[in-house]
Formats: C-alpha cells, sequence, structure tokens
C-alpha cells in the first residue's frame, strides 16, 4: 500500500520517524525506523535517515510491506475474559494493545493471546484474525466478542450487519457540549488530506452516532456514545467533525489535552444475542483506571 502526505507548517523540523509514527494508527516508532532503513519511506523522492528533520512542504512516501504470511505465533498474554462458552468468548481489551496482526505489529496482539487460550477459533477472516468478528483501535479500551467457529462468527457478522448488536462507548470529549442528546448522521471515508484519518465525506458510508452528555466540565464534556453503524474510527472522527474532539486523541484533536495514553474511549456496554443458544446477551466492563482517574480529577476542578 503506498501513501503519501505533505508536511504541514505545524510539523517543520520535527524527527521523520517520530511525525510518521504519529500520523499512522497502530505504527510503532522503531517500526517506522526499520522501514526507513529497508527504503520503504522517502521524503521528496530520496531516502533519507530516521533523524531527518522535515520541512514545511515536504512529500513524504511510504510503502506498508505486506503482513507477513507466517504462522501467527500463540502468546501466553493475560487477557481479561468477562465471558466464554464453547461457541464465543467476549474480552476486555487493555488500551496499547493491537486487536490482530497487521503491518509493524506481528505479536503482543489480542490474536496471540486468543490462540495461546483457545484451542478453535473462526477462520473466516483468515489467518491473521481467526476469531476476529469486530475490532477497536489499539489506543480504544472496552469489549469485543469473538467466535470460536466459523457458524458462530457468521451468526455474530450477520447481527452486525443488520444493526440489532448494541455498542456503547463512554468517552471525554473537547468542550462543553450544549445538548443533552444528539445524532451524528454523516457518511465518513478516507480523509483526502491525510490518508492515514477518516472524515466526513459525500463519498463515505453511511454513519450514523448517537450521544448523551453524562456530565460537563469547565472545558470537557464526559458523555455516552452509541454506535448505530461501525465504521473505522467512528466516533473519533465523528466528534471531530462537530468540532469537540476526544480527549487524548492526537490524530483527530489537539495535541494540549489531558494526560491520557490514548484517546478517551472505552467500550463500555455489548449486547448481542448468542449464535447458538438465541439468549440475548450484555456485558458491561467499566472504563479503566486511568480514564476514572481523569474523571476524578475533572470533577476535583470543577
Amino acid at each position: 500500500m503506498n501513501e503519501q502526505l505533505n508536511v504541514e507548517a505545524a510539523d517543520a523540523s520535527k524527527r521523520i520517524d517520530k511525525w510518521l509514527s504519529d500520523h499512522l494508527e497502530d505504527v510503532s516508532r522503531a517500526q517506522v525506523q526499520q522501514w526507513i532503513r529497508e527504503h520503504h519511506v522517502s521524503v521528496n523522492e530520496r531516502h533519507v535517515k530516521s533523524n531527518y528533520k522535515i520541512q514545511e512542504g515536504d512529500l513524504v512516501a511510504w510503502s506498508v510491506p505486506e503482513v507477513k504470511p507466517a504462522t501467527i505465533e500463540k502468546e501466553d498474554i493475560p487477557l481479561t475474559i468477562v465471558y466464554e462458552d464453547e461457541d464465543v468468548l467476549v474480552v476486555n481489551k487493555p488500551v496499547g494493545m493491537v486487536v490482530h496482526p497487521s503491518a509493524g505489529h506481528y505479536s503482543g496482539t489480542l490474536v496471540n493471546g486468543l490462540l495461546y487460550h483457545c484451542d478453535d477459533l473462526s477462520g473466516i477472516n483468515g489467518v491473521e484474525r481467526p476469531g476476529i468478528v469486530h475490532r477497536i483501535d489499539k489506543d480504544t479500551s472496552g469489549l469485543l466478542m469473538v467466535a470460536k467457529h466459523d457458524k458462530a462468527h457468521q451468526h455474530l457478522a450477520d447481527q452486525l450487519q443488520e444493526k440489532t448488536v448494541e455498542r456503547e462507548y463512554e468517552a471525554i470529549a473537547h468542550g462543553v457540549i450544549a445538548h443533552d442528546h444528539g445524532t451524528i448522521d454523516a457518511p465518513i471515508g478516507r480523509d483526502p488530506k491525510e490518508r492515514q484519518r477518516m472524515a466526513v465525506t459525500e463519498e463515505g458510508k453511511d454513519a450514523v452516532t448517537h450521544f448523551t452528555v453524562e456530565r460537563r466540565f469547565e472545558e470537557f464534556t464526559h458523555l455516552t456514545c452509541k454506535l448505530e453503524t461501525g465504521r473505522t474510527h467512528q466516533i473519533r472522527a465523528h466528534m471531530r467533525y462537530i468540532e469537540h474532539p476526544l480527549a487524548g486523541d492526537h490524530k483527530y484533536g489537539p495535541r494540549k489535552t489531558l494526560a491520557l495514553p490514548g484517546q478517551a474511549l472505552h467500550a463500555k456496554t455489548l449486547s448481542f444475542t448468542h449464535p447458538v443458544s438465541g439468549e440475548r446477551m450484555k456485558f458491561t466492563a467499566p472504563a479503566p483506571e486511568h480514564f476514572q482517574k481523569v474523571l476524578r480529577e475533572l470533577e476535583e476542578t470543577s
């Protein structure tokens, strides 16, 4: 996959490896440095070193290597399993964990841990994504459903398609949102100015996010977001669109923000119909401690 991007004035004089890793979702600085060494990155059609200081107007181009075809290794990674039976499991993913192997992430992913934990996972999404029905971003925490066999996978995927899976997220956004409730109905597609980011665009796919304000602070709003659709980065892109980007989200919001290890977004509630028993199931996971600590600090200063 070939991508390119022009450097903006605000990013001038930054190291190329740091700048590019900040712009790429789920790609570490170390991985970018490896790409540079292997000549997968160029500036103005010339290969540079990792310490190159980019300048305004530089055209940075990169080619993401294909995922290694090797078998994904099982890894003894601690997982928080909320529910499990012979058909499905529900896991509470921590911030910082990538869901499945991809360029730059061949180990330490949720899939590596799942393969160690389970003898069988569905194969519908291929060797790199066994059992994975849907995903959340690396720096988003929360609940995911995983299929143990193909029948369960197809059933869960159909529920996502039919919009019968309920997914609620807890979030903290910049600014004070005036309305207690709202719906953002705006199509999302690839940002034409920055290809590693999503944006509201006429050429995008339908995307609907409902939100409810939980608490207003002086400069931030605590809210619950409910997904009607499940586009890539949907809540992050929609909140940026209404000029209330998520706290801690450097890709879609300001650099000056709350002290968080990632965007303030947690998949707190997940509800679906069991693919075999037909029972309606609902799971809830509290936001991680760093999220709750920030909320406490905002309350104390309000």
